[in-house]
């Protein structure tokens, strides 16, 4: 059996990063636990303080396939290339892949550089916060 697992991605906005990966993903906000209308409400039951504002947010697969995406604010800014990274399969189809890119553009990412290699090419990216990730 598989052993469940997140993804945790420092960061400097949490809200920021959590809008960006959902659109990038096709992921959505974490609802808050049953019973409660907002994350804020059931911290307030709980007697847990409410995070500042950017602070922490999760997006989830809607279809509940993907991990849990969890994005933690950190004091410290990113300062070199990420050892680990994301690949967004867009599809085969060059159209499939370009307009992933131009949807990923308008949410905020940046283009890098395209790679050809292997009769293929994908797209480096960096999301908001100047973290790489691929469009293959």
């Amino acid at each position: 059996m598989a052993t469940p697992f997140q993804i945790t991605i420092d960061c400097v906005d949490a809200d920021v990063m959590s809008r960006f990966w959902s659109t990038a993903l096709g992921y959505v906000e974490e609802p808050p636990p049953a019973g409660y209308l907002s994350w804020q409400d059931f911290l307030r039951a709980s007697g847990i303080p409410t995070p500042p504002t950017g602070s922490i947010s999760a997006i989830v697969d809607p279809d509940d396939v993907g991990p849990r995406v969890l994005f933690l604010r950190v004091p410290e800014p990113k300062t070199t290339k990420n050892r680990v990274h994301l690949d967004l399969r867009a599809g085969r189809a060059d159209d499939d892949k370009h307009a992933k890119v131009e949807q990923l553009v308008e949410a905020g990412a940046t283009v890098v550089r395209r790679v050809d290699e292997h009769g293929g090419w994908w797209m480096v990216m960096q999301d908001p916060e100047g973290n790489e990730f691929c469009v293959t």
